[in-house]
Order: structure tokens, then sequence, then C-alpha cells
């Protein structure tokens, strides 16, 4: 499907006519529609890089914080949903998930971070998300993943794109409104939705909800372990992770969080599955992954989650190269 306009976007048609006939003209003279369709424009340019302006960047990344800053760090969103795990820069396979499963606000979407790093267009990737976020905030939800972090993303990329194609300022414009994003979700009350995992320090969901910002990820504690933490499909209790950072939990854990909580799911992103998506622990946990053949190294597919308004799940699959789009729907249901 080539999508080139907010109108073959379909923006406008699932728009009331009053909202249909704005221009999205926010504060400091940021034209919404425009950006958007500067962004979806670039898939069909010979550039590399698409040449946005910082300034409107710059005021996207502070109306974006503030919307961040309004919400709590603990999400409720219902279904119908679907769920997308780490893109990592890789634009052109975040635009072929929208054109698969619906642009905002025809589908409803939430991400579980990882925007930037690595990939090559982590600055159109993030603000495509922003701008996206700003203009249907009940209809895309944005979590905070690991890469979302001065530490990290001053070292796999996203500061050196930054520095290269605009300014270090600009980079800490965006540091700022990441330190404000929240941090996990539970879609209908039933499936809890984060970026890497469980924490040992997790004693009470209010425990997430009590997390203050701004803030940058810390090297231990609740808010890193979100964020850091893996399953282990092996052992039991908590062990310490390879990564050097965050824990190992095992299905013991993953049992009582769900029984204390009355969950039937968790579902998280963080690790490269060769599918896109893989269950753990007799489907009690799901791991997305949405960028696929990662980094250009890895021969994995991406995946995307689908939650319809029963809570079945289903997954749409995307394999090698971009053009090529491979679609399974494996419905099941989180109780089983």
């Amino acid at each position: 499907m080539a999508v080139d306009t907010l109108h073959s976007l379909h923006f406008a048609g699932q728009l009331s006519n009053s909202e249909a006939n704005a221009d999205y003209r926010l504060p400091g003279a940021l034209n919404l529609n425009d950006l958007l369709n500067k962004l979806m424009s670039f898939r069909r340019s010979k550039m590399q890089r698409l040449p946005l302006l910082e300034s409107e960047v710059n005021l996207l990344c502070t109306l974006a914080r503030e919307l961040f800053l309004d919400e709590p760090m603990l999400l409720n969103v219902p279904a119908p949903i679907r769920v997308v795990g780490d893109i990592h820069g890789q634009f052109y396979d975040l635009l072929k998930i929208l054109d698969q499963c619906g642009y905002p606000p025809q589908t409803r979407y939430l991400f579980l971070g990882d925007y930037v790093d690595r990939g090559k267009n982590s600055v159109e990737t993030i603000t495509l998300l922003l701008a996206l976020r700003v203009k249907f905030p009940k209809h895309i939800y944005l979590l905070r993943g690991n890469h979302e972090s001065q530490s990290v993303n001053r070292v796999y990329g996203f500061f050196d794109e930054c520095k290269r194609r605009y300014t270090v300022k600009l980079w800490k414009t965006f540091v700022d409104c990441y330190n404000c994003m929240p941090v996990a979700a539970i879609i209908s009350h039933r499936i809890f939705c984060c970026h890497g995992g469980l924490s040992p320090q997790l004693k009470e969901l209010s425990n997430i909800e009590s997390i203050a910002r701004p803030t940058e990820v810390p090297e231990t504690g609740l808010l890193c372990d979100l964020l850091w933490s893996d399953p282990d499909r092996y052992g039991f209790g908590w062990t310490s992770s390879d990564r050097g950072v965050s824990y190992l939990y095992g299905r013991d854990v993953l049992e009582k969080f769900l029984q204390k909580n009355d969950f039937d799911l968790v579902c998280r992103a963080h690790q490269v599955v060769e599918d896109g998506y893989e269950f753990f622990a007799k489907r009690q946990l799901v791991t997305v992954f949405s960028a696929p053949n990662y980094c250009g190294l890895y021969d994995n597919a991406g995946a995307s989650m689908g939650v319809d308004k029963d809570l079945v799940i289903s997954f749409d699959i995307q394999r090698g190269d971009i053009r090529r789009i491979v679609v399974r729907n494996e419905s099941v249901s989180p109780i089983s």
C-alpha cells in the first residue's frame, strides 16, 4: 500500500469533520499534519536522511514531554490494541507495521520501547512516534525502553546521529522527553506490559506509580529492572543477568506475580527472538520483537501482537526484505 499523505493514511477519514479540517497547528507554530506528511514522504525519497527542522523536532519533544507527565507511570489501556516491540531506528520496518496493521486512530497501539540506537534512522523513528502520540493521544501509547536512556544511547548510536545531523542540544531535548515516559501498561486489567520484565522490588503495582519523573534510568532498582530484566527459561527465583545489569527471573517468580495481580499474561520486548515473538512458561509470558533482520546481522523475523476485544491474541509477522510481508495469525487465549 503506497502511503504518502495524511489523506491516504486515513488520518482525516477517521476523524470528525472538525478534526479533519483542522491543521493541527500547535503552540509554537508546529503543524503536525505537515510534519507527518514529511515523514510519510520519506519512503519515496532518494535521501538517506530526512531533513527535519531542528526547531520543529525540539517543539515536538517539548509537547510530548508535557503529555507524558500528564499520564501515570503505569498506564491502563483498553483492548483492542496492537503491541509493538523494539524498533531500534528501523524506520521503514515501522512504516510496514503501520501499513499492515493500520494507522491511528483506525488502530490503537502500545509500543514497548527501544525506538532508537543501532538502526539508520533513529531520528525519523522517534519523531514519527512522538508526532502520532501528540496527535492521537488516545490511540497510541509509548513506553520507555532501556535505550531511552542517556547513558545507553550516548554509546549505541543515537547521540552520534543527533550530533552528526543536528546538535548535541537536540539530543539533550530528546533525553528530557524520554526521561518522562511511562514504563508499564495494563491492557484491559489482564495483560501486564513493560519493556524488560519483573523486579524483586515490585511488591505492589503502586510501586510503579510512585516512581518520580523526570528521571534517568538508575543502575539498580525497580525502574532499572522494568527496563532491563529477562525471563530465565531454565532457572528459578532471581539470578544475576549476563547483561551485567538487573536480573533473570524464573517461572516461579512469573507465576506468583500473575496470581497476585490477577493477570493472564506478561508481554515484554527487549530480546531478539527468531520468529519475532516467543512464549515462555506455558504461554504466561510473551516476548515481542519488531525489528526484522536486526542490525543486518540476525536472520530474525519481526512481529507485532494484536489483542482483540475478547483478549485473544494474534501475531503479524514480517520477515526479510521490508517489501515482503508474511502474516501469520496464531490466535491463542492468554488464559490457556
